[in-house]
């Protein structure tokens, strides 16, 4: 049976590059990189150059590059360090941000009795900047969480504007960026951001880390404690291959972003005219031209294919979902539609479809024929 992949947005097909990158590594460099003799300093070498490798892509200091297991410990952490460190006495997020924040906040705000404001939603997904410049304009210590590139739309946050809003009122700004490093371009010197998180598996990496940039003299405080490893802000014995498949991975999106990029856009386009041709009515929840690798959208199918449309899918080797893959178990409609759509269109079928550099065309006319079959 034919096998076609098109949930990205999910997680990637590991690079050839990076699993033998780590293979190296787990066979030739398996010392603890905190130990003193000659085994530990070849860790710590290649533990370093990866963290240099990694802030050179982002054009900030190596040392604002702290390694965690991926984006939600290190979303966690920021937040939480924020207000129980920092002393944050408000949090400024939306209703479509992934569940690490979402939870987290609520958490919070039961822990800490701190004040939460969610910024207005527009209906294509995108963030009411000006609600944003009305909330930040109420005087308090306060940290801004919104999320680059929304996982299950692709909606784009504009960074550098929000950053710039941020400093204008003397407010924090942390930024999950999960879906958009390793995707698109990230200059740290430029955008006025305090915090971003990624985790390696989005880009083509491993599974199970990421990494934190912290702007220098932020004060954040640890979330584990332990050993003194990544600058006393992260205990616990570094993953040393996993790490240096992760700066393998970052490496190679980079130095092939400019076409691979370019491969992926056509590919979206290609199905976009291809359900305009077969699905007259289909609609796209957000805009066609949010971010070139994720597309959500409503089938012009009746309310009753929704439950089994994903499984009738999977049964002609076909993965998608229809939303976050850290909700498919729920039955719950995604909270990120919940708030752009009506309660009508929210009980029809929708498909979060989202690309690599690995798919083809023959992939998105497979799943062109099987939604026609359905």
């Amino acid at each position: 049976m034919k096998k076609v992949y098109l949930d990205n947005a999910s997680t990637t097909a590991m690079r050839p590059e990076v699993i033998q990158e780590m293979t190296k590594v787990m066979a030739e460099d398996f010392g603890n990189p905190s130990s003193t003799h000659s085994f530990g300093r070849n860790g710590k070498t290649i533990l370093e150059l990866s963290r240099k490798s990694i802030a050179k892509h982002l054009n900030c200091s190596a040392q604002e590059i702290i390694f965690t297991s991926g984006g939600t410990e290190a979303d966690n952490w920021i937040l939480r360090s924020a207000v129980e460190d920092l002393k944050i006495e408000r949090i400024i997020t939306s209703r479509i941000e992934h569940h690490a924040v979402l939870h987290t906040v609520l958490v919070l705000e039961s822990e800490y009795n701190i004040q939460v404001d969610y910024v207005n939603i527009h209906a294509d997904g995108s963030i009411d900047l000006t609600h944003l410049s009305n909330l930040l304009a109420q005087e308090k210590k306060t940290i801004v969480s919104l999320m680059h590139v929304n996982n299950e739309t692709g909606t784009i946050l504009d960074l550098d504007r929000v950053g710039v809003i941020c400093k204008q009122y003397n407010v924090l700004f942390h930024s999950d960026t999960v879906q958009s490093v390793g995707k698109t371009e990230i200059d740290l010197q430029k955008i006025p951001v305090d915090f971003i998180v990624a985790s390696a598996h989005k880009f083509h990496g491993p599974k199970g880390v990421g990494f934190v940039f912290i702007r220098k003299n932020s004060g954040l405080q640890p979330l584990i404690f332990g050993g003194e490893q990544e600058k006393g802000l992260r205990a616990g014995t570094e993953a040393v291959h996993q790490i240096a498949g992760m700066a393998k991975a970052l490496s190679l999106s980079y130095e092939n972003l400019d076409q691979e990029r370019a491969y992926i856009a056509e590919l979206k386009m290609y199905l976009i005219d291809q359900l305009e041709k077969h699905f007259s009515g289909f609609r796209i929840n957000g805009k066609k031209d949010d971010f070139y690798n994720i597309i959500n959208i409503i089938l012009p199918f009746s309310a009753d294919k929704t439950s089994m449309l994903l499984f009738s899918l999977d049964m002609k080797g076909i993965a998608v979902s229809r939303g976050s893959a850290c909700q498919s178990g729920s039955i719950k409609p995604s909270h990120v539609l919940k708030e752009m759509l009506s309660e009508t269109d929210l009980k029809l079928p929708n498909l979060r479809i989202s690309f690599s550099h690995y798919n083809t065309k023959e992939d998105i006319d497979w799943l062109i024929e099987s939604l026609k079959a359905i």
